[in-house]
C-alpha cells in the first residue's frame, strides 16, 4: 500500500492524532497506542471475518499482495513463526512477519526482514489507515467496531503490500476460524500441537479446539502438522479430507530425528523433504524448541512445493534464530531466566527445558498470572521444581490475578514457609535475586507465568530492543528501582491470544 492506496478520493484524512506532535516523537506513538489497545480487546471474541474484509476491501486487499503462511495451535507458534521467518530470509527472500501478543511494544507485531516497524513508519501507517478503519466502525458490523487484533492484523497486512514483501507469516490471535488473519487464503497453513486453552472460547475438549484451529485449513493450501493427540489428529485429517488439502504430518513426513544439548543451544538431526540431515545448531532450548524447527523447516519446504532446503541454508537460517523470553539468560550472578509460558502444557515444556539445561539449587521462581488462566495447574508444575516462589500483579490488564489471589492459591500448593509476595514485578524480582545470593553460586532465578510479567521484567533487565538477545547483566538485587512500572495499557495484553512455547 503506498500512502494513498484504498482510500476512496473523497475520503476525509483525519486522524486520532492532532497538532502537538511531531513525526517520531514518543509522546505521539504513545498517543495512537493508548487509542488502539483502547478498543475491543483480544481476550474478547467476536466471531466474524466481515469487520477485517471489509477493511482490506477497502484497502485494496494487502492480504493478497503476497503468498501466506499461517500459524495456529496451543503453544510454539510465536517460536516456529520466528524459525520460519529466519529460514525465508536466509534464501534471500524478504519477509513479513505478524505475532502476538508483544513484549514491550506493540511494533513487535509487526516485523519486516525480522527488525519490528520503526514507531515513526508504524504511526504513519495508521494516520493514513485510520480513517479507512472509521469506515468500517461506522457501519457495526456484526453489532460492534473493529476491535484491537483486527485493526492490528488489518495494519500488519498493509505493512507488508507497502514495503512489498515476498512472503507474509500470520500467526493466529486464538483459534482459526474466525481469527482476522484468515482473512487470507494461506498457501501454507501450519498447525502446531493443540492442547487445552482458552477453553470458553474455543471449546471443553481437545476435539472442539482442533475444530477451530483446523479453520485455516483450505481448499489450495498445504496443512503442516504437528505432532497431535488421537482427537486433534482425526480432527485435522477430516478438514483436510473435506477441502482438498495435502498433508505433510510430523513423525511421517517430517520430525525430530535426535538432539543434543549444546552450549546455548543444541544440535539437531532432522528428517527433510530430502532426507535426514545433521548437526544444525539451534540456538534455543528445549525439546520443544526441536520440534518447532522441525515444524518449521516443513512449513517452508511445503512453501517450497515440497522441495528440500540447502543445509547451509538452514544452518544459516537457523544459527541467526532470536527468540526473546524463551528461556532467555537475561541476568547473572544471579542468573535469571526467562519465559512466556503461562498454560499446563507450555509450562511442562518449559520445565523439562529448565531442568535439562540448567542445575539451579536452590530455584526460585518469579509467577505472576492472568486469573483466567489454569493458575493451580501451573503452580502445581512448579512445586516440583522451585524451592521457593515470589508472587506478584502485573501492571497493564485488569484479568491479572492479584497478590493475594495468587499467594492464597501457592500456599496451599507451596506451603506458606515457601512463599514470598511483592506488590509489583520490581520488587518481586529483587526479592527473587536477593534470595539467590544469599543462596550462593548455583543458585538461580525463573521467570515464568505471564507474557506482560516476561516484558516486564525484560524491560528492567534487558532493556527496549527485542531484535536481539540482550547480553546478561550483573546487577545487585539493591541496584534494581524497586516500584519502577511499565506505563499501563489496560486489556492491551493478550496472551489469551494462543501464545506462547
Amino acid at each position: 500500500m503506498n500512502s494513498t492506496q484504498g482510500l476512496p478520493a473523497d475520503s476525509p484524512r483525519h486522524s486520532i492524532v492532532t497538532g502537538g506532535f511531531d513525526s517520531g516523537d514518543p509522546q505521539r506513538h504513545a498517543h495512537i497506542v493508548s487509542e488502539l489497545t483502547g478498543r475491543w480487546p483480544e481476550n474478547r471474541v467476536g466471531p466474524s471475518l466481515d469487520r477485517i474484509a471489509r477493511l482490506c476491501e477497502l484497502l485494496g486487499s494487502p492480504q493478497r499482495s503476497a503468498p501466506v503462511i499461517q500459524i495456529t495451535g496451543t503453544n510454539g507458534k510465536g517460536s516456529t513463526a520466528i524459525m520460519i521467518d529466519a529460514l525465508l530470509r536466509a534464501m534471500g527472500l524478504r519477509t513479513g512477519r505478524f505475532s502476538s501478543p508483544h513484549l514491550q511494544d506493540l511494533t513487535e507485531r509487526i516485523c519486516i526482514d525480522g527488525q519490528p516497524i520503526a514507531p515513526d513508519r508504524f504511526d504513519e501507517l495508521w494516520e493514513q489507515v485510520e480513517p479507512l478503519v472509521t469506515m468500517v466502525d461506522d457501519q457495526r458490523l456484526d453489532g460492534i467496531e473493529m476491535t484491537f487484533f483486527e485493526v492490528m492484523t488489518g495494519l500488519a497486512y498493509a505493512a507488508f503490500a507497502d514495503a512489498p514483501v515476498d512472503v507474509m507469516i500470520m500467526e493466529v490471535g486464538m483459534g482459526g476460524r474466525w481469527d482476522a488473519t484468515n482473512v487470507a487464503d494461506a498457501q501454507v497453513a501450519v498447525v502446531g500441537p493443540v492442547a487445552m486453552d482458552h477453553m470458553q472460547y474455543l471449546g471443553d475438549t481437545i476435539a472442539e479446539i482442533a475444530t477451530e484451529k483446523a479453520g485455516i485449513i483450505k481448499a489450495g493450501s498445504t496443512a503442516v502438522i504437528a505432532g497431535q493427540s488421537a482427537d486433534a489428529a482425526r480432527v485435522l485429517a477430516q478438514r483436510c479430507l473435506e477441502v482438498g488439502a495435502p498433508m505433510v504430518r510430523e513423525g511421517i513426513d517430517f520430525g525430530l530425528l535426535d538432539r543434543q544439548p549444546a552450549v546455548s543451544g543444541q544440535l539437531l538431526r532432522l528428517d527433510t523433504a530430502s532426507g535426514p540431515i545433521g548437526d544444525i545448531f539451534l540456538p534455543l532450548l528445549g525439546a520443544h524448541m526441536a520440534h518447532n524447527a522441525a515444524l518449521a523447516l516443513a512449513s517452508v519446504e511445503a512453501f517450497m512445493g515440497g522441495k528440500g532446503l540447502d543445509p547451509t541454508v538452514i544452518e544459516a537460517g537457523f544459527g541467526q534464530v532470536v527468540a526473546p523470553a524463551r528461556l532467555e539468560t537475561v541476568h547473572s550472578e544471579p542468573t535469571v531466566v526467562l519465559d512466556t509460558a503461562h498454560n499446563p502444557h507450555g509450562v511442562k515444556a518449559t520445565l523439562e527445558a529448565l531442568r535439562e539445561a540448567f542445575t539451579f539449587r536452590p530455584l526460585i521462581a518469579v509467577v505472576a498470572m492472568m486469573a483466567d488462566k489454569q493458575v493451580d495447574q501451573v503452580l502445581a508444575q512448579l512445586e516440583a521444581v522451585a524451592d521457593i516462589i515470589v508472587v506478584s500483579h502485573v501492571s497493564g490488564s485488569r484479568r491479572a490475578m492479584s497478590v493475594a489471589e495468587l499467594a492464597d492459591l501457592a500456599t496451599g500448593i507451596f506451603g506458606a514457609n515457601r512463599v514470598r509476595t511483592a506488590d509489583d514485578v520490581s520488587q518481586a524480582l529483587s526479592t527473587a535475586m536477593g534470595l539467590a545470593e544469599q543462596s550462593g553460586e548455583g543458585a538461580g532465578v525463573l521467570v515464568i507465568g505471564s507474557v506482560y510479567l516476561a516484558g516486564e521484567v525484560r524491560d528492567i533487565l534487558v532493556g527496549h530492543d527485542v531484535t536481539t538477545v540482550g547480553q546478561p547483566l550483573r546487577l545487585g538485587a539493591d541496584d534494581l528501582q524497586v516500584g519502577e512500572r511499565r506505563p499501563a495499557i489496560i486489556d492491551a495484553d493478550d496472551e489469551d491470544v494462543d501464545d506462547e512455547d
